[in-house]
Parts: C-alpha cells; sequence; structure tokens
C-alpha cells in the first residue's frame, strides 16, 4: 500500500509530508550539528492503517543516512519503528546517562 504514497521533504517546513485523500501527513524533524531530530509522526485518523507513517519514518531515516546525519527519535512511533527495523539502529545518536 505504500508504494503509491508520494512522500516529499519540505526542507522550508523541516519536514516530510506526504498527501493522502487530501489530507496532509507529516513526519517533522530539526537538523542541528549533523543531528536530526524527529520529534512527531502526524496522520489523520482517517487514512490511519495504510502504512503512511512507516513510509514517512522511512523517507527520513534514509534521508538522514544519504547524509550521514545521526538521528535523535523522540516520536515514540519512531522509536518502536526503529526498534522493529535494526537496519535502522546504526543511525540512532546513543544517548548519554546521567553522570558519565
Amino acid at each position: 500500500m505504500t508504494d503509491s504514497i508520494e512522500i516529499q521533504r519540505n526542507e522550508a517546513r523541516s519536514r516530510f509530508e506526504a498527501t493522502v485523500d487530501g489530507q496532509l501527513c507529516v513526519i517533522d524533524y530539526r537538523l542541528a550539528d549533523g543531528l536530526l531530530t524527529l520529534p512527531s509522526v502526524r496522520v489523520d485518523k482517517s487514512v490511519e492503517g495504510r502504512g503512511i507513517a512507516a513510509a514517512l519514518t522511512r523517507a527520513a531515516l534514509d534521508w538522514a543516512r544519504a547524509q550521514s546525519l545521526q538521528v535523535l527519535p523522540v516520536c515514540p512511533y519512531v522509536i518502536a519503528w526503529i526498534r522493529r527495523h535494526p537496519d535502522y539502529q546504526d543511525l540512532v545518536q546513543p544517548v548519554p546517562r546521567a553522570g558519565k
């Protein structure tokens, strides 16, 4: 189902976007010092269950890899998605532990 989802990077708004059945779906990002932070994915309930969030997440992570960026997943969906896809775990920025 995700093959038909067209995703574009909107650099001005710092997000990847897909419009599905008239609904704008996005994964937001912040980029600073070689680190791509992914704070949220938003998919309208009317188009949920079609793999849109997964496609947006994959697009953002593929772009991060192509740009040699580290990724800081903040969004719970993105964190869970990366856990299920070990081939993307090398992109994740290690979080320093307190006191170290």
